[in-house]
């Protein structure tokens, strides 16, 4: 599946009556949300003494996505762009690939 198709059926899965503003506000917010159950997820493994549950990862990495998703449909943005885009930024950031020293001293 690719970037595209992803978000041509996420879409028909979202409230694209509501206003623009408020697909905005309910990404914006579900992207918070959804990056917290995420984090509380990875932070019951790591301190709570918790198995990582694989499955849940997947979930919670996939209701980001969705949510992702509708950010970028409701500005008319394709995830296509939006991941060009930060791969040319991670590029141009680290174009040897990552090292602690790149990112220490990097420019950008």
């Amino acid at each position: 599946m690719t970037f595209e198709e992803y978000q041509e059926l996420a879409g028909k899965t979202s409230n694209e009556k509501a206003s623009k503003e408020d697909q905005i506000n309910m990404a914006a917010l579900g992207l918070c949300g959804e990056a917290g159950e995420f984090a509380e997820l990875w932070k019951k493994t790591k301190y709570h003494g918790h198995t990582f549950d694989k499955l849940e990862a997947i979930k919670e990495l996939g209701d980001i996505l969705w949510y992702l998703s509708c950010a970028a449909s409701a500005f008319d943005i394709s995830l296509d762009e939006v991941a060009r885009t930060n791969l040319g930024k991670l590029q141009a950031r680290y174009p040897e690939g990552f090292s602690p020293e790149a990112s220490i001293n990097r420019k950008e």
